[in-house]
């Protein structure tokens, strides 16, 4: 996303919400003005985010797992100005602890993207074969209003490609556009609602192609609404390191799960909700945060009365990161991320970007 957002948001919104509930003028001028002063308050963007392409623990030897990073900005880390902030680095290191062996990130993803790029991400992907890939994506398809079907059609293509050749693949959903405080009331209650329907569609087109889906917007954005000086970039519109490191650490636990580490060394901070059907979990992930949809068998098959079986899996707490003037952690950070008690946030000393700086 970048600062002519709402403006997006507020053209889409007046065509859309007329044709869906009859907004009046006098709506329709109410959501251009709010448009405009959203426009005024965020600025453009200054700078590309930083590179973390590299090898991240080294230290452990041994032939490193290959973690490919596709998506928006907020799959390259826009936002945050040193390498180890961004969620490929963070990924990447949580992964090298848990596992005890390196890994390579290589990160493709691309500041401004709609989920139609990720065609071209995808042929660069391929030929590093990656081992796992995690793909963020989706806000800017809802500035843009992409429609749904086409936008979840486009992700289950990208997806299967990757599976193709062998990688396991985690999707963080559609983030909560409803969270950005610019974006005042009716317009931020359409950012919402276009936003929920994106992750509701992605989740579905995401489990049918053979990944693993994560629910961002519910885990992101109360803590987003409530502190936004934190969990916020400097722009109001991407989150801060401290809201990547949130975004890291409960991808990782399906990062990891995907990779086919034993459930006692996954992780201990998931809660099993049982198997269900993929449209109903599909709808119970949107609402809750940090859920995981991935698919199961029942009884030997795949699919039931109601389509394909799914389990739901949901964070048992939050992680967050600590302060230096206010402990809030539930679960420190260090220890999401390297399933250990290490209380010092997660660090990438191996990984080096192609500039040479971290």
């Amino acid at each position: 996303m970048n600062a002519r957002t709402a403006q997006r948001i507020t053209r889409t919104a007046v065509f859309t919400a007329g044709a869906l509930t009859g907004v009046t003028l006098v709506s329709a001028g109410l959501l251009a003005s709010q448009a405009e002063a959203a426009r005024r308050t965020i600025p453009l963007a200054e700078g590309p985010p930083p590179r973390a392409d590299g090898v991240f623990g080294a230290k452990f030897g041994g032939h490193p797992l290959v973690l490919a990073v596709l998506g928006d900005s907020t799959a390259a880390g826009y936002g945050v100005l040193r390498t180890r902030e961004t969620p490929g680095a963070l990924l990447a290191t949580g992964l090298s602890r848990r596992l005890r062996r390196p890994v390579r990130l290589h990160r493709f993803a691309v500041v401004g993207a709609i989920t139609d790029g990720l065609r071209h991400q995808l042929q660069d992907a391929l030929e590093v074969r990656p081992d796992l890939a995690v793909i963020l994506i989706g806000a800017n398809d809802v500035t843009k209003r992409t429609p749904v079907t086409v936008a979840a059609r486009q992700l289950a293509d990208a997806v299967r490609g990757l599976r193709g050749v062998g990688a396991e693949v985690v999707v963080g959903t559609c983030p909560d556009l409803g969270t950005i405080r610019p974006i005042k009331p009716p317009l931020r209650w359409l950012a919402r609602r276009w936003s929920r329907q994106l992750a509701e569609a992605q989740t579905i087109a995401v489990v049918e192609a053979g990944g693993r889906t994560v629910s961002l917007g519910d885990l992101l954005g109360p803590r987003f609404f409530a502190e936004p000086t934190r969990m916020f970039a400097w722009d109001h519109f991407h989150p801060s390191a401290d809201g990547y490191a949130v975004a890291a650490a409960a991808m990782l636990p399906t990062a990891v799960a995907a990779l086919g580490v034993p459930s006692g060394q996954a992780s201990t901070l998931s809660l099993d909700q049982g198997v269900r059907s993929l449209s109903d979990a599909a709808q119970e992930a949107v609402k809750h945060a940090g859920t995981e949809v991935s698919a199961e068998r029942v009884a030997g098959r795949e699919r039931g009365p109601l389509g394909r079986w799914v389990r739901l899996r949901r964070l048992a707490v939050m992680p967050r990161q600590q302060t230096p003037d206010r402990d809030t952690a539930a679960v420190p950070l260090g220890k999401a991320l390297s399933g250990k008690g290490d209380m010092t946030p997660p660090e990438s000393t191996d990984g080096r970007g192609p500039d040479g700086m971290m």
